[in-house]
């Protein structure tokens, strides 16, 4: 499928100024102005591809297998994994890595829905949507070095779009040496990862198809009468919209709870219930997890740059998840180095660079 790739720094609402590239299934790519974009494309059947700047990514162990459930269990799943509020994202689910984990992007919902509002504005086919970095080869870990920019994406969890002066100071943190690739027209390669990246056209971006005819999302196609029409009514509309996703939310969830917990014959707190099934046994567990967090504690004195902004013990693993906010890569590498002569097991998550350092997600013990 041809792919449309918006730009690194794309804004929210595209412009005349805006380049984007066109990569067609077969032939040579070519750089495309907004405006190029509507009498170039129109009629095509797209892939838009989206800049990892603009998404999250995690991996996460979901309580059920049941395919049926699988999206109702995310919001629970994630919500303690990602900055922003989990109502306010649309999650796209991958399929389960080698640990049993599922890989997981999260990209602002009212972002995607505006790009997709504007381009269906336009008369252009949009039928799946993917992440640049997700795009990469899935075998082993792997880096695409373009002009100014860098890639990070693989077989692994790992996710991350990165200025290339940074590489040395990301590879330095990475506990296994990467495949490099340095490509002056990254697109060809990254269009052909469409077989085995996550395609977020799911859930409420899923594309129905009927009667020879295409037909894009209801709540994208509504969302561009109200963006050419009642553009200052926008935010009233959003809010409508948001209202009806948490009751859906609410009401899934509360099936999947019953599913899960049929002795639970009453549900007064469907939040506080569900945590307190999932530590459960974590008090028979204690001196495991005080033991973890005493040497965690110790190896993090030695390390005043780096802040804890989230704890979570596992009392089925065994295991600490600590989210860290560090100055640099290299803090982060030197606390798992710290960690390991200690005699622990240490696995170094997802990084992501932002305004105020390194954020990066670290689990010690258990399993790891």
């Amino acid at each position: 499928m041809d792919c449309l790739f918006l730009p690194a720094d794309c804004a929210a609402e595209l412009s005349a100024d805006t380049q984007l590239y066109w990569q067609p299934a077969n032939g040579t790519g070519a750089a495309l102005s907004w405006a190029e974009c509507a009498s170039e494309l129109a009629g095509r059947s797209l892939a838009l591809v989206l800049p990892m700047a603009v998404a999250s990514a995690c991996a996460v162990k979901l309580p059920t297998v049941k395919a049926r459930w699988l999206r109702q269990a995310l919001p629970y799943a994630v919500e303690e994994l990602l900055a922003d509020e989990v109502e306010q994202l649309h999650l796209g689910l991958g399929e389960p890595l080698e640990d049993g984990r599922h890989l997981l992007l999260a990209v602002r919902r009212s972002l995607l829905q505006g790009w997709l509002a504007q381009l269906a504005a336009q008369g252009l086919q949009v039928t799946a949507i993917y992440v640049d970095a997700d795009l990469l080869p899935h075998d082993g870990t792997q880096v695409l070095l373009h002009g100014e920019h860098g890639l990070l994406g693989g077989a692994g969890e790992l996710r991350l779009a990165f200025k290339r002066v940074d590489w040395d100071n990301l590879a330095a943190g990475l506990i296994e040496p990467p495949q490099l690739i340095e490509e002056s027209c990254p697109w060809p390669l990254l269009a052909a990862g469409q077989a085995w990246a996550i395609n977020l056209a799911q859930g409420e971006f899923a594309v129905q198809q009927g009667s020879g005819n295409w037909r894009v999302w209801r709540s994208v196609a509504a969302l561009a009468g109200l963006w050419l029409v009642l553009q200052l009514g926008f935010d009233l509309g959003q809010s409508w919209y948001l209202q009806r996703q948490g009751d859906s939310y609410a009401a899934a969830s509360q099936a999947l709870y019953k599913e899960l917990f049929p002795a639970d014959t009453r549900i007064v707190n469907l939040k506080a219930q569900f945590a307190e099934h999932l530590n459960a046994g974590a008090v028979s567990n204690q001196g495991s997890f005080f033991g973890l967090l005493n040497q965690a504690t110790s190896a993090l004195g030695e390390a005043p740059q780096l802040t804890v902004q989230q704890l979570d013990f596992s009392q089925e693993r065994g295991d600490l998840a600590l989210q860290l906010q560090a100055t640099d890569f290299a803090s982060l590498e030197q606390l798992r180095q710290r960690l390991q002569q200690a005699g622990l097991q240490v696995q170094l998550g997802s990084a992501s660079r932002e305004a105020q350092g390194v954020s990066a997600r670290m689990i010690i013990g258990g399993g790891v």
